[in-house]
Order: structure tokens, then C-alpha cells, then sequence
């Protein structure tokens, strides 16, 4: 190769990157990545104490990168390489089999986990009403036959069964309700949920664990929403070759009254929102998203109220908890710093289930508002 040659590569490549570093300046920034389903880092701020701690740097390598030109194309072409060069994950996203996307889960923390139960107890301690507690396995889990050979993830059964003995809470048995199911589609494939048919075995486990009568999936009539839903995983992993999942829906929303406070205001909400099926979280159909509080309002006159402590698992879940409740209040920590005791008593609550999927359960930190 000549030296002739060899410095026309030289100026060719510096070129390729001077001139996408200066095209990536000047094009306007974005504030949000559909494709990703995430905000982008905004431009660093200059300080003496962001440079002297090193954040300036950090926010800016992250914010370079965030908003370099042809960003989708670069994400999809390392997932690709990673695939091609033989390696089974990409982001913490394993590339399992039958066009599967899992999220790898962590080890707890012992410490955390313990700190966590201890607030939990205290709940039960708190409120004058019977109190369940629910963790719902993942994919990782369930799913655990899709991974590839060797890929290593938490064992999420032995912490569960370790939690559940340790508790005064009541247990719902969501791990043998899924896993009795593991052959069928409970959850989806480029998304950390659970489908609608996850979550119907999930609710006839939480109507088991409390004395009430199961639903029959056939007195249901399964309705496609939309056939073209990527969920998070496909955002975190790169992948874009999988094809996508299908939303389905069993309940209809009739009969029902939804309140949602997305703003700390009360609003008219719906079990399901259809516009957000023309977006890219199309998840949030199912009540239209996290929110700090929702409130259902059923035509089961009789039957009990219930105060669920939720991650968005429940979102999906609520339909056809409206077949067994009168009302179904819905609380997410992450939003709302309102006392549960003092919610219970206001709102004549008369069962609390504290009901988490397993990664969100094990990294929350919030949880210590349940013993507030």
C-alpha cells in the first residue's frame, strides 16, 4: 500500500468524521427517541463543579452520542454486529429463540431486599385490613427454556419463595400460575410484560390467594388492537430485525368508571386509550400509561374495594380485575408520596395487595413509603 494511499485513507476517514460531528451539531436537537422509547441527554452544563467532579465530560460524551447523525442506523448496526460476531446479548437484552428479546435480570441486593421487607411488614402492621403480597416472575424466568445456553440471569424462584416465607403479608402464587402456562404466549417477545393472557393467569392467581371464584378465558372474546407493537426490549437491544408483537384485549370497558390523575388533578380516563396505539408505546393503551393514581369504578356493586400498589404490570391486569371488585384503586409509589394507612381508612379500603413484577420489585426505591 503506498503512502500516497495510505494518507488519502487517513484524510478520508477524519473527513466521514469531522463532517458527521459538524452535520451532528448543526441539525436541531431531539428531545425524545421514539425508536428507543427514551428521553436523550440534553446539552451538558459548564461549571466548575460539573468539571472538577467530571459530569461535564460524562454529559457530554452522552450527549454526542445521544445526537450524532443517523443514530438508529449506528444503534441497529451494533446489534447486528453483536449477532454476527457470534455473542447472545446486546444491552442487557439476551437474543433468545422463537424471535424472542429477554431482559437479563439482576442479583438484589440482600440488604435492600431485606430493608424492603421490613417496610412491607410494617404495612401489614399499619392498616386494619388484610394485606397480599404478589411478584410476578419475568420472561427471564418463565421463559428461561428461550435464553441462550449458559446466559446467566437471577433465580427468581429461590427469591421469592425466600421473601414470601419471610413475610406477614399473604402471598399470591403468580410463579406457579405463569409457569403452569409457560408453553403459551403470557408474554411478549420484544417487550418486558406480560401479554393479556399473562395477565389473566395473573388475576385468577390473586382471586385464588383470595377466596374468590377464577374467571373462564372462554366466557372472553380475545380482540387484536394492533399487530405492530415493539416494546422496550426492542428499544434497549438494538434489534431490529424480529417481527412485531400483536396487543390483544378480553374485556370490554363498559360498565366502568376510570378517574385518572396523570397530573395531579382528576381527569376522565378509560380502561383503554386508543390513541396511544398510533405511538410507539403502545403499551400505555392499556389505561393510557403510568399515572400517580387511577381509581375503576365497577358494576360489582357488592364486592370488595381494592387498593393495589402497582408497577405497570397492572395496567394490563385491571380489566379483568373489574370482574371481581367494586373498585379498584390503583397506586404507584414512584408518584404518589400520599400515606397508604391514611388512604385505606379515607376510602374504606377493604383489601391492599402490594403487587410488583420481580425487576422492578428488587431495584425500586420507593418501597419505603409502604410503611409510611
Amino acid at each position: 500500500m503506498s503512502k500516497k494511499f495510505n494518507i488519502f485513507l487517513t484524510v478520508l476517514f477524519c473527513a466521514f468524521i469531522g463532517g458527521m460531528g459538524v452535520i451532528s451539531l448543526l441539525l436541531p436537537d431531539k428531545d425524545f427517541s421514539e425508536l428507543e422509547n427514551r428521553y436523550l441527554q440534553k446539552p451538558p452544563k459548564l461549571s466548575l463543579e460539573t468539571l472538577s467532579s467530571g459530569k461535564f465530560m460524562e454529559d457530554a460524551e452522552d450527549y454526542v452520542s445521544d445526537h450524532i447523525l443517523g443514530r438508529d442506523f449506528w444503534v441497529a448496526a451494533k446489534a447486528w454486529s453483536e449477532r454476527l460476531s457470534g455473542k447472545k446479548e446486546n444491552e442487557g437484552v439476551y437474543f433468545g429463540t422463537k424471535d424472542t428479546l429477554i431482559n437479563r435480570v439482576k442479583d438484589p441486593d440482600p440488604a435492600k431486599l431485606n430493608k424492603d421487607m421490613g417496610y412491607l411488614d410494617a404495612l401489614v402492621g399499619n392498616v386494619d385490613v388484610p394485606v397480599y403480597f404478589g411478584l410476578i416472575p419475568s420472561a427471564a424466568e418463565i421463559w428461561a427454556d428461550r435464553l441462550p445456553k449458559g446466559a446467566p440471569t437471577a433465580d427468581e424462584k429461590a427469591v421469592i419463595d425466600q421473601l414470601y416465607f419471610s413475610t406477614g403479608a399473604s402471598t399470591i402464587d403468580l410463579y406457579g400460575a405463569l409457569s403452569a402456562h409457560s408453553g403459551e404466549d403470557i408474554y411478549y417477545r420484544t417487550d418486558h410484560h406480560w401479554t393479556s393472557l399473562g395477565a389473566f393467569y395473573g388475576a385468577n392467581a390473586i382471586f385464588e390467594a383470595l377466596g374468590m371464584e377464577p374467571l373462564k378465558l372462554e366466557d372472553f372474546q380475545k380482540t387484536t388492537v394492533t399487530d405492530q407493537f415493539y416494546g422496550t426490549s426492542f428499544s434497549t437491544s438494538g434489534v431490529r430485525w424480529l417481527p412485531p408483537d400483536r396487543i390483544d384485549t378480553y374485556v370490554p370497558d363498559d360498565g366502568v368508571k376510570v378517574t385518572s390523575w396523570f397530573n395531579g388533578s382528576p381527569q376522565e380516563g378509560s380502561l383503554y386509550v386508543d390513541g396511544k396505539l398510533a405511538v410507539k408505546d403502545k403499551y400505555a393503551y392499556f389505561l393510557g400509561g403510568n399515572q400517580p393514581l387511577c381509581v375503576i369504578e365497577t358494576e360489582q356493586t357488592n364486592a370488595p374495594k381494592a387498593l393495589i400498589i402497582r408497577d405497570s404490570y397492572t395496567d394490563s391486569l385491571a380489566p379483568f380485575l373489574t370482574r371481581r371488585f367494586s373498585e379498584i384503586h390503583l397506586f404507584d409509589l414512584r408518584y404518589n408520596l400520599t400515606s397508604i394507612r391514611d388512604y385505606v381508612e379515607e376510602h374504606d379500603i377493604d383489601t391492599v395487595i402490594v403487587l410488583y413484577s420481580f425487576a422492578n420489585f428488587t431495584t425500586d426505591d420507593k418501597l419505603f413509603l409502604l410503611g409510611r
